[in-house]
Order: structure tokens, then C-alpha cells, then sequence
């Protein structure tokens, strides 16, 4: 009996330890390099953290610490002026006149009387130093995205030294808690230091400060002032300052406090307090105890991070490193590495986008470099974008909002483009913008003379408003969506083959249809992009009953948009010729934004569509640069193939080592473009969830990309459209249980491929009347050619409709 109950606890533990395992990643040597460090945030501050026993090291930023200052980037060329003659070469044929045209509009570098946009730069490293630590054993660092806590815990004769780091989302500092299993044994040095030109370092007794000057970058002068303080409290022991760093002898535990503060006020004011802001948040949390700042901490990440749980089963790897699990995955395909990295983007955007902060940008909040890659700005032709696509299904709505707010300042930023550059009511944006809201053209003409920045954002705006029926909220951002419409109601022009609308001079982000040129009319992803900017006006126009003239018109010009076209060899077209390569491998997929994130490509409303772009995606290819990636999870989701996004789960699971030059994931799990990208994490999370449910066709579609390696699992708290919460288990590859919280109330409408057997499941085959679940019809497309290649059979699906209530939940159990 007694050995039955040691084996019934041994099993018991074990199971407790994996489970905790699936929300920690650990490893048990310190970080070689940043690409293996461990990143926490409060969506405001973000540090990096190695984990070195000889030396600590938190490389830290402060999301507001950006090179330049104030101000637009308005050419000053003659840029309407030449916009009638470059359209003029593109509807005559003349692609090259037009991209050399261009090119003079837009070169590849900024003039001296402009910029492309600011870079994101660091702060400063923190050193922690303790002699006699670099032979240490029984090593182990984790983070664990459970309670956003980080520990490293090593022994050094006899001692264990245990140090806990967190990013406090309630008191805004960092906080380093250091204790030994013995006292009297923590020696240590504390200093900082930074990367920027303009920096000082001065001490007192208990703390060192460090002010500093973003970086000059173009024609712009650093102009954010930024202090970081870093402060030491011990129980026992000594401290003093000596050559500006803190040095702490024979304490028993230590607790550092690092705060940071900036000018930083608006995008267009930079007249802040930096060292009161920054000593305003030490004061306070340094009058608290360390017990009561780690629990308000935790306290308030759990509220966001436990809404959602995910299960895709347990394996013996889950006990092992994570870079072990991760250097494996390709051998054993671990459905808990798989269920952690879908956690651990939505740690991510926790710890990257809190409201009242600034959005997550090209690196989240994690940066080391003054001049890190593409400046890790926001790169609005996708990346951003992409950071944000997790936000509502995973049931972060709240953490939506900085990116809404970065939308009312480009409103107003966007104002003066559309104006100057276009001469058009309205706003716009280009491919990429900063923390002062440039709204111009950025990179030269080949990638930036492309007006839908504010087309694509403008999208988020409208999906909360799906997801929360907050009318509010729409209210709110009304005049964002409306200037979105005013202003490609302006400029779109006719071309002259069929007359349609579009938009010109475009392109399709980043791709080329012949050698070197990119500038084109009309493309695929345009005409997608402003269907749904016009459909999202007449939409909210209607439900606010305002601007009926005006939504009048926009319907008008609606109709007459270039429809999507099948092509020569039955791909969805790219631009409105016919100028697809089979063999384009690009990593961008711009044409199939129409499939995901929209919904104007559906199996069940225009299968031709779904097949064109199912061939264009097969052409494509899988692998690529991380957070493409990570783009075709969602597409393969969207395509109902759970198979093929599971291998796209796999390529991006690749390991990316130092140095590597292939997309997929650093030892510490962040993506690799390479280099550090952080959508790719955000793209995957995103599609993971549209593999279990979707909600863009009309409908909850239960399990509609399911791979067999995930025969069973559940997943809890995930949101779909209509304001619906879903819990879900399933066995053998089918649905065995179902809960339903409706938020607002309303028609819910369930799709499966098994029959669903519950007399409150009311089987139906009309259009669904819950307007959150709508779908806006499109034009009919144009087809050139069916292909047969990998065709795919439409699934039969059952459909059900029952009558919720706000704050009610619906529980359903399968039969088998």
C-alpha cells in the first residue's frame, strides 16, 4: 500500500513539473550572447537578461528613448506635380520611365533636407559583478512567463545564490532581488554604462544615476534626455560608492531598484521632467516590501497572462532545457514546446504593449543596438501589424489600445501627407513610421512609395469593434476610419483597360513584377486593402448614423474597384497583369491579405478564389525569413490545412544559432528574420489559434485546421468575433466538449465538421444575422485559368445557431 501511494505522489509531482514547465522556459548555463538572453517588460521599460555567476548583465531600454526629435518627413520635391506623369508611364506601359521618375520623387536615400524615420536605441547595460563566482555549478536560469519573473539560481562553495528579476508592471522599476542560502555571503559590484555618445555617471551613498541624449540621426538632433537611477537596499552587510558604482560587502540579500525616466511627453513634445519622473518611481517602490511588490506584480500580469490556457499534450522533452527541446523539435515535435511558444507571444505582448504606453515596434521593446536593423521602427506594411494579430483572439483586447492611440496621432501627422503630397482629404501613411509619426514616403520609391500604411492600420480599429461590439470605442475612432476612406475616396483613379478604380503609383510591399521595378497600378493587396477601408466606413457610418452622403459615395466608388483575378497558371494575381513567376519564392505574400488577416477568400463563398490562392501560397514556398513564416501559419490555417501549418510551425521552430543566416528561433525562443524580428513570434501565436478556431466567415468554425500530431488537447479563453469566448476540448481529432461565454449577447453561430448533437443547436443554412459576424460581399472575380494542381475538397460542415445572453455561458457536451 505504502509503495502504491510513493508511486501515486511520484507520478503526481511529475505531472506538476511538466505542467509548470510549459510556462517556463529554463536553461542551465548563463547566456553566451543577446540572441540566448532572457527578455522581460512592463510594456514601458524591457530589459534583456544574461545570467552570467561571475557578472550579471541587464541590458535595458525605455520605449520612448529614440533617436531625433519632433518633426515630419515631407519631401520638399515636387512630388504631386509628378505623380499625373509617373501614372501616365504606368497606364502607357512605360514601367521603367516611371520607376526613374520616381526615383527622383523618392530616392533610395534621404535627402539632406529629410529623413526616413528615427532608429530605437537602448538605454544602458547594468553590471552586477561578484568575485570569486566563475566556478560555480548547478546552474539553472529561467523565465518564467507564468508570473513574469526571472531567476538564475548556481552554487559557489556550498552557497546557493538565488537572484529573482522582474520589469514591475505596477511600480514601474525594475527590481533585483539577491539572497544566498547562507548569510553574510553576497559581495558585489553594481555599475552602469551605455552605448550613447552623451552620457554621465554620477553616485551617492545607496545609488548611481546615469543621464543621457538619444542619438543625431539624419537631419535630426538627439533630443530625448533619459536618467536611469539604480538603487541598492540590504538588510545587513556594507554599502558604499566608489568610482560611481555601488559595492555591497557581506550582505545576506540585496534588492536593486533601477527606474528610468524620459522628456519624452507626446510626438511632438519632448519638454518632461526626466529625473523627477525617474525618481518619482524608485521613491515609491522602494517604501514597500519586497513580498508586496512581487505579489502586485505577478497580481497584474496573471490577469491578462491566465486568461487563456492551451493544451496539445505532455512528453518526456518538456523535462529538458529549453535549447535542448528546441534543437530536438524536428526528432520528437514536442506538443509542449509548441503550447509554450504560444504562450510565450503572449507573454510578449504583455510585456511589450500596456496601455499608455507607446505600441510594440519592429523588436517589441528589446533593442541593443543605436542603429539596430531596419531601425526597429514601425514597419507598417505587415510587421506591425502582425504584432497586434494576437491581441483579440488570445483575449489581450486592452493591450490593442497603444496601437490605437499611434493611429490618432498618425491621424493628425497623416493630415499633412495627404495634403502636401496628394492633395486629398483624409490621411495617409507609407511603409514605415517612428515614435515622432512620420507619415512620408520612406526607403526610396522601390519600397516606399506605397500610400496604405493607414489602409492596413486602420483594420485594427474595426476588428476590436468585431470582437467587443464596443460602440464606444467606435465612436472613438470614427474620424480615423472615416479620413482612412476620404482619402483613397480621392485619390483613386481610372485605368484605362476596364475601367476600374485604383490606386496609383503603388506596389505590392517589397516584390518586384521585372528586374528592379516594383512601382506598379492597382495592385492585388491595394484593391483588397481599400475594399475593406470602404467596407469599414459604410459599416460604422451606418451603426453611428452619420455621413450618409458621404458613405453614399464611398459605396459608389466601392463598386468600382479591380476585382481579384486567377491567372495564367491558376495563381491569385499579385498585380492587376498577369505577372506572376512560378518560381517567385518571395518572403512577402502581400496578394493573400484578401485570405488572412481579411476574410475575402473563403472555400465555402468563392472556392475559385480559395484555390487561386492556395496555388499562389504552393509556389511560394514554406520556408523563409521568421516572420513570413510565421504570416503563412495563418494563411495555411485560413486554407484549412492544418497539416501544411503545422510544418510552417515546424520551419519556424528551426534553431537559429549566432551568427546564422536562415529564418526561424533563437535559443531563447525569440523569432530570427534573422536578425531578432519579434512578429514572427506574434505571427505564430496568431496562428496557432486560427488552427484551433476561426471566426471570420460567418461563423465559430470549431477545430478547422487541426493536424493529427494534435489528435487531442484543449484550449480555454480564447475570443472570436460577436464577443464570444470559447473553451474547447477535443479527442481523436474531434470535438468532445464546448463552452460558449457570450460578452454581449447575441446570435451565436457554430460551425463543425461533425454533427453537433444538443436540442438548444438549431441547424441552419441562411446567412447569419449577427452583424459582428457579417460578411461583406465582393466583387466577382475575374478567372483566366482553373488549375487542378493539389485541389482542394471543400470539407462538409454542419452550422448551428443559439440565442445568447450577455454574461451568460453555454456548455455543450459531444456525443460520440
Amino acid at each position: 500500500m505504502l509503495k502504491c501511494i510513493a508511486i501515486t505522489i511520484f507520478f503526481a509531482s511529475l505531472v506538476t513539473e511538466i505542467q509548470a514547465q510549459q510556462h517556463q522556459l529554463w536553461y542551465d548555463k548563463p547566456a553566451a550572447n543577446w540572441n540566448e538572453a532572457l527578455p522581460i517588460g512592463n510594456g514601458r521599460i524591457a530589459a534583456m537578461i544574461f545570467g552570467g555567476p561571475g557578472q550579471e548583465r541587464l541590458q535595458l531600454n525605455e520605449e520612448t528613448v529614440w533617436a531625433g526629435e519632433p518633426g515630419n518627413n515631407i519631401p520638399s520635391t515636387a512630388f504631386y506635380e509628378s505623380l499625373r506623369t509617373i501614372q501616365k508611364s504606368i497606364f502607357d506601359g512605360d514601367y521603367q520611365s516611371a520607376h526613374d521618375r520616381a526615383m527622383t520623387v523618392v530616392p533610395r536615400h534621404a535627402p539632406s533636407d529629410n529623413n526616413y524615420g528615427m532608429p530605437y536605441q537602448p538605454v544602458c547595460d547594468v553590471l552586477i559583478t561578484f568575485p570569486g563566482h566563475d566556478n560555480f555549478k548547478q546552474y539553472k536560469r529561467t523565465l518564467d512567463i507564468g508570473q513574469a519573473v526571472s531567476t538564475t539560481t548556481y552554487e559557489v562553495n556550498d552557497v546557493m545564490f538565488t537572484r529573482e528579476i522582474f520589469s514591475s508592471f505596477t511600480d514601474q522599476v525594475f527590481i533585483v532581488r539577491m539572497s544566498a542560502s547562507e548569510k553574510n555571503k553576497i559581495t558585489c559590484k553594481i555599475s552602469l554604462t551605455s552605448p550613447h555618445e552623451k552620457y554621465s555617471i554620477r553616485s551617492s551613498v545607496d545609488n548611481i544615476i546615469l543621464t543621457g541624449t538619444s542619438g543625431s540621426h539624419a537631419n535630426k538632433k538627439g533630443s530625448v534626455l533619459f536618467t536611469t537611477i539604480a538603487k541598492a537596499i540590504n538588510v545587513d552587510g556594507q554599502i558604499s560608492t566608489i568610482d560611481n558604482s555601488i559595492v555591497i560587502e557581506g550582505a545576506s540579500t540585496v534588492t536593486l531598484f533601477i527606474s528610468i525616466g524620459t522628456n519624452f511627453k507626446s510626438y511632438n513634445n519632448v519638454s518632461g521632467d526626466q529625473l523627477k519622473k525617474a525618481t518619482d518611481y524608485i521613491s515609491s517602490a522602494t517604501q514597500k516590501k519586497y513580498s508586496d511588490l512581487k505579489y502586485s506584480h505577478i497580481k497584474y500580469y496573471k490577469k491578462f497572462y491566465d486568461r487563456v490556457s492551451l493544451s496539445l499534450g505532455s512528453s518526456e522533452p518538456a523535462r529538458k532545457p529549453t535549447n535542448i527541446q528546441l534543437e530536438e523539435f524536428k526528432d520528437t515535435e514536442d506538443p509542449t514546446l509548441v503550447a509554450l511558444y504560444y504562450q510565450f507571444g503572449r507573454y510578449l505582448l504583455i510585456c511589450s504593449s500596456q496601455p499608455g504606453t507607446q505600441p510594440a515596434n519592429l523588436q517589441g521593446k528589446w533593442n541593443n543596438s543605436l542603429s539596430p536593423p531596419w531601425d526597429s521602427k514601425y514597419t507598417i506594411n505587415i510587421n506591425t501589424e502582425m504584432n497586434y494579430w494576437p491581441a483579440e483572439v488570445t483575449n489581450l483586447s486592452e493591450l490593442h489600445q497603444p496601437l490605437f492611440m499611434m493611429l490618432k496621432d498618425l491621424e493628425q501627422t497623416g493630415k499633412v501627407a495627404a495634403e502636401k503630397l496628394y492633395r486629398a482629404r483624409g490621411w495617409v501613411v507609407h511603409h514605415n513610421t517612428d515614435l515622432w509619426r512620420i507619415a512620408g514616403p520612406v526607403d526610396g520609391s522601390y519600397y516606399g512609395l506605397w500610400p496604405m500604411g493607414s489602409a492596413w492600420l486602420s483594420q485594427h480599429i474595426w476588428q476590436h469593434y468585431l470582437f467587443t461590439g464596443d460602440k464606444n470605442h467606435l465612436q472613438k475612432y470614427y474620424t480615423t476610419l472615416k479620413g482612412a476612406a476620404l482619402f483613397y475616396h480621392d485619390i483613386l483613379v481610372e485605368e484605362p483597360k476596364n475601367k476600374w478604380l485604383v490606386v496609383s503609383p503603388s506596389m505590392s510591399p517589397e516584390n518586384e513584377h521585372r528586374r528592379g521595378i516594383s512601382i506598379a497600378a492597382g495592385t492585388t493587396m491595394d484593391n483588397q486593402l481599400v475594399f475593406d477601408v470602404f467596407s469599414n466606413f459604410i459599416d460604422a457610418s451606418t451603426i453611428l448614423t452619420q455621413d450618409e452622403a458621404l458613405r453614399d459615395s464611398i459605396i459608389q466608388k466601392r463598386n468600382r474597384l479591380a476585382p481579384m483575378q486567377v491567372g495564367q497558371f491558376g495563381q491569385l494575381q499579385e498585380w492587376l497583369e498577369d505577372w506572376d513567376r512560378a518560381d517567385d519564392k518571395h518572403r512577402h505574400v502581400s496578394h493573400l491579405y484578401g485570405l488572412y488577416p481579411s476574410n475575402q477568400i473563403s472555400v465555402f463563398r468563392h472556392p475559385s478564389l480559395f484555390q487561386a490562392a492556395r496555388t499562389s501560397l504552393i509556389h511560394r514556398g514554406d520556408h523563409s525569413t521568421g516572420w513570413s513564416m510565421g504570416w503563412k501559419v495563418n494563411l495555411w490555417a485560413r486554407l484549412l490545412d492544418g497539416e501544411r501549418a503545422y510544418q510552417l510551425i515546424k520551419a519556424q521552430l528551426t534553431p537559429v544559432h549566432e551568427g546564422e543566416s536562415h529564418g526561424g528561433t533563437y535559443l531563447n525562443l525569440l523569432d530570427a528574420h534573422p536578425p531578432f524580428q519579434i512578429d514572427g513570434n506574434f505571427g505564430c501565436t496568431s496562428g496557432i489559434t486560427e488552427m484551433l478556431v476561426q471566426s471570420h466567415d460567418g461563423a465559430i468554425h470549431l477545430l478547422p485546421a487541426l493536424p493529427a500530431r494534435w489528435s487531442s488537447g484543449s484550449v480555454s479563453g480564447i475570443r472570436t468575433r460577436g464577443g464570444f469566448e470559447i473553451d474547447l476540448s477535443w479527442n481523436h481529432g474531434r470535438t468532445r466538449e464546448l463552452k460558449v461565454t457570450s460578452t454581449i449577447g447575441g446570435i451565436c453561430r457554430i460551425r463543425s465538421t461533425i454533427p453537433l448533437h444538443d436540442d438548444r443547436l438549431k441547424k441552419v443554412d441562411l446567412k447569419n444575422t449577427n452583424e459582428l459576424l457579417r460578411v461583406n460581399e465582393i466583387k466577382q472575380p475575374v478567372i483566366l485559368k482553373l488549375t487542378t494542381e493539389q485541389s482542394f475538397v471543400a470539407p462538409v460542415v454542419y452550422e448551428y445557431d443559439f440565442t445568447t445572453e450577455r454574461g451568460k455561458v453555454y456548455a455543450f457536451v459531444v456525443a460520440e
